[in-house]
């Protein structure tokens, strides 16, 4: 019978436990998908941990994917079975050998770009989409900020907005991971554990701060990243690796700083159709390109436990995935 991984309740990475889950037959608008790849990211971890509810009746973990659909329902056009796809977003479920879903929800992966990349770049990939073209449309010539610029999203990320053109500083947390973000593309990488790195930011991107920067580590980072934007610029704040982030006065935002600050969801964006379109028909457009996204570790479905130990703990670098 198909292995997926669940969860009951929230708690740690021991609370992920290996079930069968009968392969059920697609229903109308539905595909079946016999799965080879699924993504590892930090809003599983969100959702194991409680920070983000688990869905009513639904307790297998994991928002990307990738596989060959076995079969199709009623009313499901421009699919067939033997397809390769890829998705991202909702309903849970891609920590599965087998799952059954909304045919909606599947992008038709192009020849040249296989299950394996496509199903490791999706949720990173939509969200720097989202990011770098919707929250703040990055131009040529401006400075792009980005935390992690090792982790998963933090190198798609500078990848992408040097493809548009832009100027990247990352940080990192430790010297041992600088050469990753370099490798990625960045101009400039930091230290995010030095006192001084918004002064620093701000020195390089022209002595008045980025134009934009995406914050995925939360917690007190994020006070600091608003002071590292110019006038009229944007910080993103997609995540919370480090932990809540404390209340945030509007006072921070207004003169003279003048800055704009945003919270988006890819659950959200991908939830769009138009949007969600968008977002993959590039993607998918970049990959073809020769748009890179290593992969940094690997793990058996079985392991799903001790992948997300590991991304918790910071001992990854670039995407995380389970293979089936």
């Amino acid at each position: 019978m198909p292995l997926a991984i669940a969860i009951t309740g929230p708690g740690g990475p021991e609370a992920m436990k290996a079930v069968d889950l009968p392969a059920t037959e697609p229903g109308s608008g539905q595909a079946r998908i016999r799965q080879s790849i699924s993504g590892v990211n930090f809003v599983d971890i969100y959702v194991r941990s409680g920070l983000y509810p688990l869905p009513p009746g639904q307790s297998v973990l994991g928002f990307e994917g990738a596989g060959v659909i076995e079969a199709v329902g009623p009313d499901v056009e421009g699919l067939k079975a033997g397809d390769r796809v890829a998705y991202i977003g909702h309903p849970l479920g891609s920590y599965a050998e087998v799952r059954t879903m909304p045919a909606a929800r599947l992008v038709k992966l192009p020849d040249d770009v296989s299950e394996r990349v496509a199903g490791s770049t999706m949720l990173r990939g939509l969200t720097a989409h989202m990011v770098l073209q919707k929250v703040y449309p990055v131009k040529a010539g401006e400075w792009v900020l980005v935390h992690a610029g090792a982790g998963g999203l933090g190198q798609l990320v500078t990848r992408l907005a040097k493809r548009l053109g832009a100027n990247v500083i990352a940080t990192v947390g430790s010297e041992a991971k600088a050469g990753f973000a370099y490798e990625a593309g960045a101009d400039v990488v930091l230290l995010h554990t030095s006192e001084d790195w918004v002064e620093e930011a701000r020195r390089i991107a022209d002595g008045r701060g980025v134009h934009l920067a995406i914050d995925g580590i939360g917690g007190t980072m994020l006070s600091q990243t608003l002071a590292s934007v110019r006038p009229f610029g944007m910080v993103a704040s997609v995540g919370q690796a480090a932990g809540p982030i404390p209340p945030i006065q509007i006072e921070e935002l207004t003169a003279p700083r003048a800055i704009g600050l945003a919270r988006p969801s890819i659950l959200t964006y991908a939830n769009d159709p138009e949007l969600y379109r968008q977002g993959t028909t590039a993607l998918m457009a970049a990959l073809q390109a020769g748009l890179v996204n290593p992969i940094g570790a690997e793990y058996e479905l079985k392991d799903a436990a001790r992948a997300h130990a590991d991304l918790e703990a910071g001992r990854t670098t670039a995407s995380v995935i389970l293979t089936m």
